[in-house]
């Protein structure tokens, strides 16, 4: 290897109740792809903060080029060159891609005023250098997800930064997507760039890493060249056990409808149909999945199952009583649990604690509040001791921890404990195990298929098709907004179920089995 772009030795951060880093050491060579694997709440996100300026260490040295530097800031690290992508992009929606390039550094003709069309120049320049094919005067509330991130990289090239740092860049990415950001890894490689990137995804880092450094609960662990493991021993080490890849589990044994959704036509925001003319059932004792690539109307299935998004035609029924104009807190009180995809948005109070989300849905009711309406702390706190204890959720200081400031994965786990608390006739879970690790992705998958086995329906909406053939037991796949057709798990592939949610029909036959 060449010299080291990144020298970190002994680097220790603690927080209050939590060593994040303990004496960690991370070398990373001048022009090299290096992932940095851990579970969640390894301390990854921390170290790399540190490089960035947005943490000082409370111990150890920083070594940039050779040079031991005192970073105190994201100033001083876009002086040394240094960028970041954080995984919760810094974008402002309705500025353009140019507006959000050049923010903070904003180019000025010589009469003083702001000269966009330079700055617009420069970055359709970088875009077609590195590939990265972004429009320079779209507006950020019109790309998609995989554009917003383009944009990111490119605000850090503009700096001219030849050190990146990627958080968890594919968190939030379709598989075609993933592929395209891993190509542009490759091209920066190629014109000399430094890449250090968090993730959790072994087959990423058997694809674009050149190395891989291991964090565990704040430890090092490891460094190894990626080429000579595999993604099972990646695995043992992140998480210090043999992980199972596939989950062990026994036939379904489907009984009567929980679910049953008629001929449903939902309106997007975009004022066309997000969802058309969808039908489709789930059983209590199975997982019906739904595949499809992002954007052809799964979310807004969801939203109108657990009543977010109203119907604009159809019904939807739950063991027989039809829901459409029932209140969200109705939906959940008669049995419906949701998973949303999106923790933050519609998941997690994220200033509240740990023992307050947990009991957004039934604070209302004995033990945790009174017959006059005032919460009862001590139940409250002994009934997320219990769950944090039960899902293995690390949290620094116990209940009383601010939802925000947990990792993402350990964040998804107090969603996941909620719902599952709760019992539901119904569990919907739309991309459970996004940005987790394979430890927690193991552990989840195991929940679900515990809850099927206790009679429960679960839906299950996931852009990983592993994830699908998995744990479904029937897997319907959608098309612009409608089923293509629903087939028993046992008789489906990646190659049909991709076929499928190209919007190729099944026979008939198989369609009826919905």
């Amino acid at each position: 290897m060449s010299d080291p772009a990144i020298e970190m030795i002994d680097i220790t951060k603690v927080f209050p109740g939590v060593i994040a880093n303990d004496k960690v050491c991370l070398s990373v060579a001048q022009g090299e792809i290096h992932a940095l694997l851990g579970e969640n709440g390894a301390g990854k996100s921390t170290l790399m903060s540190i490089l960035f300026g947005l943490y000082e260490p409370d111990g150890g040295i920083i070594r940039i080029r050779g040079k031991e530097v005192h970073i105190h800031s994201p100033n001083d690290a876009t002086v040394l060159k240094i960028g970041m992508v954080h995984q919760h992009f810094k974008l402002v929606h309705n500025f353009t891609v140019t507006e959000n390039i050049v923010l903070g550094l904003e180019p000025i003709n010589r009469l003083g005023n702001l000269d966009l069309r330079t700055a617009e120049k420069r970055v359709a320049e970088l875009s077609t250098t590195y590939g990265l094919a972004v429009d320079p005067r779209a507006r950020i509330e019109n790309i998609t997800v995989g554009m917003q991130q383009r944009v990111e990289i490119l605000k850090i090239l503009y700096r001219d930064a030849d050190i990146l740092i990627f958080d968890e860049p594919t968190a939030v990415l379709t598989p075609q997507e993933i592929d395209e950001l891993l190509a542009i890894f490759r091209r920066l490689k190629a014109e000399g760039k430094t890449i250090v990137f968090i993730t959790h995804k072994l087959k990423e880092i058997k694809a674009a890493a050149d190395r891989c450094t291991v964090l565990r609960r704040g430890k090092y662990i490891d460094t190894v060249n990626v080429a000579d493991v595999d993604e099972s021993e990646l695995a043992e080490k992140m998480v210090g056990r043999v992980v199972n890849f596939r989950i062990d589990k026994k036939k379904a044994k489907p009984r009567d409808i929980v679910l049953e959704i008629e001929n449903i036509t939902v309106i997007g925001s975009k004022g066309v149909p997000a969802v058309q003319d969808l039908s489709l059932t789930v059983r209590a004792g199975e997982v019906v999945g739904i595949a499809g690539v992002d954007g052809n109307g799964q979310s807004e299935l969801v939203a109108a199952i657990s009543g977010l998004l109203p119907l604009k035609a159809g019904r939807i029924l739950l063991k027989g009583k039809e829901l459409n104009h029932e209140s969200i807190r109705t939906r959940n009180e008669q049995g419906i649990g949701l998973v949303p995809e999106d923790r933050h948005k519609h998941g997690l109070v994220l200033d509240f604690r740990v023992d307050e989300n947990f009991i957004l849905k039934n604070f209302r009711k004995s033990p945790y509040s009174n017959h006059i309406g005032f919460l009862q702390f001590p139940s409250i706190i002994k009934h997320a001791e219990d769950l944090i204890g039960q899902f293995d959720i690390r949290a620094g200081n116990g209940p009383l921890t601010k939802a925000g400031s947990m990792s993402g994965g350990n964040q998804q786990k107090v969603v996941i404990a909620r719902e599952i608390d709760q019992s539901p006739e119904l569990l919907i879970v739309s991309q459970p195990t996004r940005g987790l690790d394979v430890g927690a992705i193991e552990y989840i998958h195991r929940r679900i298929i515990e809850e099927r086995d206790k009679g429960r329906a679960v839906l299950l909406v996931s852009f990983e098709l592993d994830e699908i053939l998995d744990l479904c037991d029937r897997i319907a796949a959608v098309s612009k907004g409608s089923v293509v057709g629903v087939i028993p798990a046992e008789e489906a592939d990646e190659r049909r179920i991709g076929a499928m949610m190209a919007g190729v029909a099944v026979p008939q036959s198989v369609r009826e089995g919905a």
